[in-house]
């Protein structure tokens, strides 16, 4: 399907409709270009969904240190959103950061409704 030129809400639709049927890589490519298009009509206002959604297909597609970069911008934007936490946290434990997940983990129990995945080494005795 060509979405180019389509309307933002078609191509966001189309985007979201990748990231469900589990083709992160192309989601994470077409969310992206939705967020540089935003950026470049300085409408970054009220794209926190999308960008989450981006940092999700970034993480699901093990491209990390995007996930991360998204998420890390996220988290200033909103401190308080539990779940951004969570996902920063466990994009952290993925590769290997777990005493830099620990905070974001965390700060996602207190904020949110999210079990709080332990971080490496916690529990241990």
């Amino acid at each position: 399907m060509n979405v180019e030129g389509s309307p933002f809400s078609l191509r966001y639709a189309w985007a979201q409709g990748l990231y469900d049927r589990g083709d992160h890589h192309a989601a994470a490519t077409a969310l992206a270009q939705l967020v540089e298009e935003a950026k470049r009509s300085d409408v970054m206002h009220g794209t926190t969904d999308l960008r989450l959604l981006l940092a999700r297909a970034y993480f699901r597609s093990a491209q990390l240190g995007r996930a991360e970069e998204v998420l890390r911008e996220l988290a200033e934007e909103v401190p308080t959103d539990g779940y951004v936490h969570l996902v920063l946290g466990r994009t952290l434990q993925r590769q290997g950061r777990h005493e830099e997940a620990r905070r974001s983990l965390a700060l996602a129990a207190v904020l949110g409704d999210h079990a709080r995945p332990l971080a490496f080494g916690e529990g241990e005795q």
